[in-house]
């Protein structure tokens, strides 16, 4: 009569006495990661690069802000910087968190927001030491009143556009702001100066008014 014989590992399991004397088991654990560290995770992978980025290429993001007409700045350093220094060193914290701290997403969020706040605070001073740090302009920006340039990015009514603008043997794309819309395009004479930004009227309305249309 045959009989069925158990499996080694399941008499080692079911003998208590012989469990001692049966090799160890391996074990296998499937790597896992759960919501919360993803999300950490990504914004230290994606802050981070954009923040590089922005580092580089300066300009054009700056230009992507004036086209969605954000002009916020904080110590003269815009507001993208200062946004993506916080999502990636929330990310970083959050990650400290819940791997150190062995925290849940909740508590863990709360640390990701410190170091964010943080993450903020040193681009704040990082960008604003850059700008320091670049070589004077050739002009004094009180010089552009009455000088012609052409609106490249639209200015809205009481809000801020940008102005590219030749001047001193050089081309810039200035922040300029109008009481009424002007289209991207069109011409325009600087009127005054307000802080760093540009007052600027079409050029048409200048002849108009009689103003000076030819620098």
């Amino acid at each position: 009569m045959n009989v069925a014989r158990p499996a080694p590992a399941a008499v080692c399991s079911s003998v208590p006495a012989v469990t001692a004397r049966c090799p160890r088991q391996r074990e296998w654990t499937l790597f896992t990661i759960d919501l919360a560290n993803t999300i950490f995770v990504l914004c230290v992978a994606i802050g981070g690069v954009l923040l590089l980025l922005t580092v580089l290429l300066d300009d054009i993001l700056g230009g992507v802000l004036d086209f969605l007409h954000v002009d916020f700045d904080l110590g003269g350093v815009t507001l993208m910087p200062l946004l993506l220094g916080f999502v990636s060193m929330f990310g970083v914290g959050g990650l400290f968190g819940t791997e150190v701290f062995d925290l849940d997403a909740g508590p863990a969020s709360l640390v990701g927001i410190a170091f964010g706040l943080v993450g903020a605070g040193v681009v704040s001073l990082i960008f604003s030491f850059l700008r320091r740090a670049e070589a004077p302009p050739a002009y004094s920006l009180n010089e552009l009143v009455g000088q012609r340039g052409r609106v490249s990015v639209s200015i809205p009514a009481g809000r801020s556009g940008s102005v590219l603008l030749t001047y001193a043997g050089g081309t810039d794309n200035l922040t300029a702001t109008a009481d009424a819309d002007i289209a991207a395009g069109t011409v325009v004479i600087v009127t005054a100066i307000y802080g760093s930004t540009l007052v600027v009227t079409p050029a048409t309305a200048a002849a108009d008014q009689g103003g000076p249309v030819d620098a």
